[in-house]
């Protein structure tokens, strides 16, 4: 109604309904430039309506002449945090295959991979992932004859450990859909069998079994009718159980949109072991999970006998079967048991970590801890190592570190076990797991930093099925649950992973939600309890966590800058690049790029082909935006006024004042189209004055003018190449008051120079 009376007004009554929403306009975009407001005199009135248009639809004026401004807060005590290189800005080393280690821990692939600027390393622990337990010393001692049981590396250094490996749980319950391993609850094999972890057991927890419920869930894949279940026992087995099913639609995914139900003839108060059928309910309830919910065990020893108290802890079933019984007592079974990837699909709250020196997956290596050390790629900083946990004993981690210290390799915090929310253990039991390993490690070195709990790459809190009290938050019961205890100073730190998009989904737009995740998510860990002066670190990150075309033309660089800027000015502690070692096996989505993690391009012979752009993006971090080295950089609060129709923020700006004395800001441009030119201003609240960048300031951009990413399908594995692929464009100019400062489209880049008033500035010109 308003556009159809103004258009319907004469020319000079539209003028002066422009002139003021003109006025209103300039008020409200700060540095509004004046050629940008155009004479009202001299429209027509088909200009008249133009302009009406692109005020009453929010959509911008084009940039013609407009210079837009940064503001950086200098204010001293407006810092929003303080770092050091050398702690906050590092790498992560994961397993790689094989074939690959001793191509790539050489020097000269070092050297190249050490000039990306990233400083610290984190040594990442991969095993778990894979249900196995990790031997870091091939070297050691088992708990029984025949290399069977329960191992414990060696802790006397005697040979150079050049690689470590995984071997897989037999006892355990996942299904992989990928193929890795499946679950021996619905393998079809009555002789093997699930077990539970025997450190969750009150032989280890010091608590009574009630309060780490043990447990198992089928997914039955689809809605099913369900009236019985028949349990195939082994020793140790449930004395006390329940059986459920899930109220709403999936129990997994979604943990709090339902609940768990027990079946009414679902309740065992004196279970006797081996194959037991249970009829569950005179109609059958239609539901796709059910819950086996084990609260008291027999105590009783498995195959392996009495000689260890572990095997006669914790819980054991040979075979699920689930379905219905019929009048005429005959079972019908659903549950499809197979030993590959067709079975019933389980889930299970932990695993024994007993197994067999046979069976082994060296077709991966964890790089060994000597030649990790010893190779170049920590730069002699201390390096962050992870002892394995949830499918571990806590003397293997203490002959770990018993291990490094008497190397002499520098540690600078101990990660303990890794994502235990992607193997679904509940918030408690990894506590039991932590405190037990945190006693033991302490009793070695007090001084030791330990820390986790290394969530997968999330965006929000991590939601688990209620307890008791309705408290539904992972990480609020995990402190929750130290705290009660008294043993809340036994976490030195808070770590986790950021893969913050689904992998070959990623669109332009994405860009635009990142820095508001990464802050979003470090806030959800103070307010679930995190206590006053943990630090957070981000161990493992990068763009998604699957293989994905995110090096393409300038995508991942200005991801990496926004990132890194927003985590630190949000109060982030240490962010590690994942991962150092580029791998040439991955060919991406589609089979058009070697993937995600990659500094540079390879092929299947692991031989650097060029960099990527997040080659570059760490450049511009650790070289250019900050001084590389060991001083603090103080963190100010800055922000842009450059934003589009939508309320999308173009240009994002991170502001550091280094050891140096040089200010530096780092400015995102994540326009694609538009360069963009802004006008730079610092502010202080306390001197009520601004200043400016004066004299020679350095400009070093890099984007879609410096890299292009070529698609080829011809090139096998990598798919294409970047031409121009890099480096990056350097300036020097001369600064003052009115310079103003140019953009490129779909660029980083990073401003750097000294200070001087207002009062004290000439003005030298623009660029």
């Amino acid at each position: 109604m308003a556009i159809a009376a103004l258009a319907s007004s004469t020319g000079s009554t539209v003028v002066m309904n422009l002139d003021g929403l003109l006025r209103s306009e300039q008020r409200r975009v700060s540095g509004l430039d004046s050629s940008y407001v155009f004479l009202r005199l001299a429209f027509s009135k088909t200009t008249n309506l133009v302009l009406l248009f692109f005020l009453l639809t929010g959509a911008r004026f084009p940039p013609v002449g407009r210079a837009q401004t940064i503001r950086v807060d200098i204010t001293p005590d407006h810092v929003k945090n303080t770092f050091r290189p050398t702690e906050a800005l590092g790498a992560g080393v994961d397993r790689i295959p094989l074939a690959a280690t001793d191509k790539i821990f050489t020097e000269p692939m070092i050297k190249q991979l050490l000039s990306a600027g990233w400083q610290p390393v984190t040594y990442r622990q991969n095993t778990e992932l894979y249900v196995e337990a990790w031997h870091w010393n091939p070297k050691g001692t088992w708990s029984e004859a025949g290399e069977k049981g329960y191992f414990v590396g060696e802790a006397t250094p005697t040979e150079f450990i050049h690689h470590s490996f995984g071997y897989p749980l037999p006892h355990q319950g996942f299904s992989r859909p990928d193929g890795t391993g499946y679950s021996r609850l619905t393998d079809g094999d009555p002789n093997t069998y699930w077990k539970s972890n025997p450190y969750l057991s009150k032989t280890f927890t010091g608590e009574d079994d009630s309060l780490h419920p043990q447990w198992v869930v089928a997914d039955l894949a689809t809605l099913q009718d369900i009236n019985a279940i028949r349990i195939h026992w082994t020793d140790p087995y449930a004395r006390r159980y329940l059986v459920q099913y899930w109220s709403g639609t999936d129990a997994i995914r979604e943990p709090t949109k339902g609940s768990w139900v027990t079946f009414p003839g679902g309740g065992v108060a004196n279970g006797s072991g081996g194959p037991a059928t249970l009829p569950l309910s005179r109609a059958p309830i239609r539901t796709r999970f059910v819950r086996i919910w084990m609260t008291e065990s027999s105590n009783t020893c498995d195959t392996h006998g009495p000689g260890d108290r572990r095997n006669c802890l914790g819980y054991a079933i040979r075979e699920l079967y689930i379905g219905t019984l019929t009048p005429d007592g005959a079972f019908h079974d659903i549950v499809r048991h197979t030993a590959d990837r067709a079975q019933t699909n389980t889930i299970c709250s932990s695993v024994d970590p007993w197994h067999e020196g046979s069976v082994i997956n060296d077709r991966r290596d964890h790089v060994g801890f000597d030649l990790f050390y010893t190779s170049g790629i920590t730069r002699g900083l201390p390096a962050m190592v992870p002892v394995a946990m949830i499918y571990d004993n806590p003397q293997n981690a203490v002959a770990e570190i018993a291990y490094l210290e008497k190397r002499g390799y520098p540690i600078s915090y101990v990660e303990m076990g890794e994502e235990p929310d992607g193997k679904h253990t509940l918030p408690e039991d990894y506590g039991a797991f932590y405190l037990q390993w945190a006693a033991a490690l302490h009793k070695l070195d007090p001084k030791l930093k330990l820390g986790g709990p290394i969530f997968e790459g999330v965006n929000k809190d991590i939601e688990v099925w209620p307890d008791a009290q309705g408290k539904i938050s992972w990480m609020g019961r995990f402190f929750d649950y130290l705290k009660s205890r008294g043993r809340i100073g036994d976490l030195s730190f808070v770590s986790f992973e950021h893969y913050p998009f689904e992998p070959c989904l990623l669109q332009w737009s994405d860009l635009y939600n990142e820095a508001d995740l990464v802050r979003n998510i470090l806030q959800v860990w103070r307010d679930d309890g995190l206590p006053q002066g943990v630090p957070m670190f981000i161990t493992e990150t990068n763009i998604a966590a699957g293989s994905d075309e995110s090096f393409l033309d300038t995508f991942a660089a200005l991801w990496w800058a926004d990132f890194v800027g927003a985590f630190l000015e949000a109060g982030g502690n240490g962010v590690y690049y994942f991962h150092y070692i580029p791998l040439g096996e991955s060919l991406g989505c589609h089979g058009t790029s070697p993937g995600t993690f990659s500094l540079f391009t390879m092929n299947r012979e692991y031989q650097i082909q060029q960099p990527t752009s997040q080659f570059f993006a760490s450049q511009m971090i650790n070289l250019e935006w900050v001084q590389s080295g060991s001083g603090e950089h103080r963190v100010f609060p800055s922000a842009s006024d450059i934003d589009d129709a939508a309320g999308h923020v173009l240009v994002t700006s991170y502001a550091v004042l280094r050891p140096d004395g040089e200010w530096s800001l780092m400015l995102v441009n994540k326009d694609q189209e538009t360069p963009h030119s802004v006008a730079i201003a610092f502010q202080n609240d306390r001197s009520k004055s601004d200043s400016y960048f004066a004299g020679p300031v350095s400009m070093v951009t890099f984007g879609s003018e410096q890299y292009k990413w070529h698609t080829d399908l011809r090139l096998v594995p990598v798919g294409g190449s970047a031409d121009p692929d890099g480096p990056p464009a350097r300036s020097t100019i001369s600064a003052g008051r009115d310079t103003v400062y140019t953009l490129p489209k779909a660029s980083v880049t990073v401003i750097r120079g000294k200070l001087a008033t207002n009062a004290a500035l000439a003005s030298p010109g623009s660029k």
